[in-house]
């Protein structure tokens, strides 16, 4: 990848930010924490990798995407709007009962989104059961899903990934999006679940550490992935809860709550002067 388009998708994850804040703040309700620490991953999917058309969002040959921790939606709904499935303008009826664009996915009402999703676990079992049909079907679509390091403490995640190995499902890529928080505080204490790698190695997987907020890094393991054969993949992406804002970084608390007149400002002028200086104005 050329050092110009690791910049324009910075540019992308930015804007997806700046949207993703304001969406939240307007809302006075949503979920920016883990959506920033998701973002720069998603953004490279949704910019890079997957093969998708916004003017042909039910292609039966597309790659798909599950939003496994399906709360994360103000990393979602930027991104597939500034990928051209629907007008940015909507995004201002989030989680508005005028509007479509609920604080969890809806595979009905909002174009792009291939799985409803929330109940978290659920996700990466809906992503199984779509490599699995691409397998049958005999298509070449790939499979993509997040999921937080929060979310696997569920075990219907750990019977996915059983799943996945048993059926060789090598077209399906999994995120995990390790930020060491969840809503009631560190991973580690509320409910150990590492060593992530060797978890995930042990039920069969091709395990890829990677920094999930290095583009570069992840367009490699990415297509890392996509040579991997006989096996499921996981990128096990090391990520800071709230990126981007440094109001929310690495704080908890940050992962369900809207800011503040004065926090949104502060973190507006924050991503505002990033997207500024990547920019060159």
């Amino acid at each position: 990848m050329e050092r110009n388009k690791y910049r324009d998708l910075e540019i992308a994850a930015t804007k997806a930010r700046l949207l993703g804040w304001e969406m939240v703040h307007d809302a006075k309700s949503g979920h920016p924490g883990g959506s920033f620490s998701a973002m720069d991953a998603m953004t490279v999917l949704y910019f890079d990798i997957m093969r998708i058309d916004p003017a042909r969002p039910q292609d039966p040959d597309r790659d798909r995407f599950v939003l496994s921790k399906g709360h994360c939606t103000p990393a979602l709904y930027p991104l597939l709007a500034l990928r051209g499935y629907f007008p940015v303008e909507d995004l201002k009826l989030f989680r508005s009962i005028e509007g479509h664009l609920s604080g969890h996915p809806d595979m009905v009402h909002v174009k792009g989104v291939d799985m409803s999703t929330g109940s978290l676990g659920q996700g990466i079992s809906a992503a199984v059961g779509m490599a699995m049909a691409g397998k049958m079907d005999h298509k070449d679509y790939r499979v993509y899903a997040v999921m937080g390091d929060g979310e696997i403490e569920e075990g219907q995640v750990w019977e996915a990934a059983m799943a996945a190995t048993k059926y060789q499902l090598d077209n399906l890529c999994a995120v995990l999006d390790v930020n060491g928080l969840q809503i009631d505080g560190k991973t580690d204490d509320v409910m150990p679940s590492g060593p992530l790698d060797q978890k995930f190695a042990a039920f069969g997987w091709n395990v890829i550490p990677v920094d999930g907020h290095d583009y570069g890094a992840l367009e490699d393991a990415f297509r890392q992935a996509e040579a991997c054969k006989g096996k499921p993949t996981l990128l096990l992406a090391h990520t800071i809860k709230g990126k981007g804002i440094a109001l929310m970084e690495g704080d908890y608390t940050w992962h369900g709550k809207a800011p503040n007149d004065e926090q949104y400002a502060q973190g507006r002028a924050e991503l505002e002067a990033r997207l500024a200086e990547l920019e060159g104005k």
